[in-house]
């Protein structure tokens, strides 16, 4: 602990993160150790049993027929589970962080339940809602409406498991910005549709696209949910998290790790492509601080 007599004399306070070299090498090492034991190697591992009997066993697992449905059906669930959590993501945030409401606090933690709730247990809920037996189940089927065993179901469950993700990158976001700037462009005379795309959209693009990429990544990925309410029919609802499982199950490990591989190079991309978006706006913003740092000495030195 710091004394007054240690400051008098002139010792510099202690700033967190300025230990050993010794202690700051350690910290490293232990952080690359666990990504490289339990990031890099399963995923290289995958990669690695997915070539293991060659090109041709590899690209045979890939196309074939009830491989190309569950890539199919992944990417259409995907496709619209995501920009329905874009949706409801945009709208809680914007709602919960610029309104005060009386049922805010609940809204808040509806929307943390999905985190809080077994993926397996929300497909149960869906199977009880929606299944046969269920309360809603004797209406669907006396006008031919299919939930349960089918891909409406598997949208739903996707939804439920995946609605948190953009809400919640979104919402510190938009309330450590304050409203200061909306409220300046209402004054200017823009509508609220004009100042939402053009103020506030623009303050939260790259948490927006942060939660689009995680939100994407777990709909490609889910597994309890769907698993429960799509009814494993190969060929019809098995998406590629249920067919790396089907391969698995009947040991046919190459072809599960191929297909499994697939899922690995889509959260490579996503991952690339959050990277790139992220170094171009730190880019933007460098250059924007220089614009107005140059900006500042021109006018200094002018007067």
């Amino acid at each position: 602990m710091i004394t007054e007599r240690q400051t008098a004399r002139g010792s510099p306070p202690r700033v967190a993160g300025s230990g050993s070299g010794a202690g700051r090498f350690l910290l490293v090492v232990i952080a690359m150790l666990f990504a490289l034991v339990f990031l890099f190697l399963p995923l290289l591992n995958v990669f690695a049993k997915a070539f293991e009997k060659g090109w041709t066993v590899f690209y045979g697992a890939l196309v074939n027929p009830d491989t190309v449905s569950a890539i199919k059906l992944s990417l259409t669930i995907t496709a619209i589970t995501v920009p329905l959590n874009l949706i409801f993501g945009i709208a809680a945030a914007w709602a919960i962080a610029k309104f005060e409401f009386r049922w805010k606090s609940l809204l808040v933690a509806l929307i943390d339940l999905p985190f809080s709730v077994s993926p397996v247990v929300t497909g149960l809920m869906f199977v009880l809602l929606f299944g046969l037996r269920g309360y809603l189940g004797p209406w669907l089927d006396a006008h031919n409406i299919q939930v349960i065993y089918a891909v409406p179901g598997m949208v739903l469950a996707t939804t439920f498991v995946t609605l948190p993700f953009v809400a919640r990158e979104l919402i510190p976001v938009m309330q450590s910005a304050g409203n200061e700037q909306e409220q300046a462009a209402l004054t200017l005379g823009a509508s609220g549709w004009q100042t939402f795309w053009h103020v506030t959209l623009p303050s939260v693009k790259l948490a927006l696209l942060y939660g689009v990429i995680l939100c994407n990544a777990r709909a490609l990925g889910e597994f309890g949910a769907v698993s429960v309410v799509s009814g494993h029919i190969t060929g019809l609802t098995d998406t590629l998290p249920l067919r790396v499982e089907k391969l698995y199950q009947e040991y046919n490990s190459t072809a599960a790790f191929a297909v499994a591989s697939i899922l690995a190079l889509l959260a490579l991309v996503t991952l690339a492509i959050k990277t790139a978006f992220e170094w171009h706006t730190q880019r933007v913003y460098a250059r924007a601080e220089r614009a107005t740092s140059d900006a500042r000495t021109t006018r200094t030195k002018s007067t």
